[in-house]
């Protein structure tokens, strides 16, 4: 279990797993849940669309992860973010089909973009994704009260001279960058369970926002850990078991939170309710 490709799998595992948690956390607090879906799956439009032209399909995926980030950001400040976020993903979703189309040597490959191939991540995979992970997880800590601020009071953010709008396509950038370095070894699907799951449950357990984010953190590593361990005595794919053990965090959490309510006095949120 700690050998041979299994210590590519653990490698892999825990950086995203940290950036899932870190950027997740701001995800769930700031109701971006749609985008979050939308880059990382859309995105997959790009990479598409690069092995069409013959280049690395990452340099696609950069492309169309950052051009939906900017292009979200910028059409959600005249219109409603729901609305702008769909069309958004589905003209990705048309665009990869189109590409697809195409082509005769990219089919297989869609798979490992939707749900990853993390056990067959090589040595070379890890560096890049290591580099773009730090650059996320900086990104959020130089933007972290920017974010925490405009997430839960933007009125007294655009007071204090914030521009909310401006934070928001900051964040969306990041939400990109992620998409970039986790899609093409553990898919969209598995980096989206990541940024939703764990982060929701953390909201459940404590009114602070700094212990939410580390348990935000904490938990992800523990579902990516338990996932591979899982997967890999069991032969089931894992992202089946990320699926299943963030869902069990949220139903955790949500139990937790309805036993708070009715054993204690409510006390005052950090932010708005844990909903999803």
């Amino acid at each position: 279990m700690f050998s041979g490709f299994m210590v590519n799998a653990w490698e892999i595992g825990t950086i995203v797993a940290v950036v899932g948690g870190v950027v997740g956390f701001f995800v769930v607090l700031r109701g971006a849940a749609f985008p979050a879906h939308a880059i990382p799956n859309g995105a997959f439009a790009g990479a598409a669309g690069a092995n069409l032209l013959g280049v690395n399909p990452l340099i696609g995926l950069g492309v169309f992860s950052l051009g939906a980030a900017l292009g979200i950001g910028r059409l959600t400040r005249r219109g409603r973010a729901d609305a702008v976020t769909a069309l958004a993903l589905v003209m990705m979703l048309a665009l990869g089909a189109a590409f697809l189309s195409q082509s005769t040597e990219y089919e297989p490959e869609i798979f490992s973009l939707l749900f990853g191939e993390i056990l067959g991540v090589s040595r070379g995979q890890i560096v890049p994704v290591a580099v773009l992970g730090a650059v996320c997880v900086l990104f959020v800590g130089v933007l972290y009260r920017r974010l925490l601020l405009t997430s839960l009071a933007p009125e007294i953010a655009a007071a204090q001279g914030l521009r909310p709008e401006l934070v928001d396509t900051a964040f969306l950038v990041v939400i990109a960058c992620a998409t970039t370095m986790t899609v093409p070894v553990v898919g969209a699907l598995l980096i989206f369970t990541l940024m939703i799951g764990p982060p929701a449950a953390a909201r459940c357990f404590t009114d602070r926002a700094e212990i939410a984010f580390a348990l935000s953190v904490a938990f992800a590593l523990v579902t990516v850990w338990v996932a591979l361990a899982c997967s890999y005595v069991s032969d089931w794919p894992v992202g089946f078991y990320v699926s299943v053990f963030s869902a069990a965090w949220f139903a955790a959490g949500r139990g937790y939170l309805a036993w708070r309510r009715h054993t204690s006095a409510p006390s005052r949120p950090w932010g708005s309710s844990p909903d999803v």
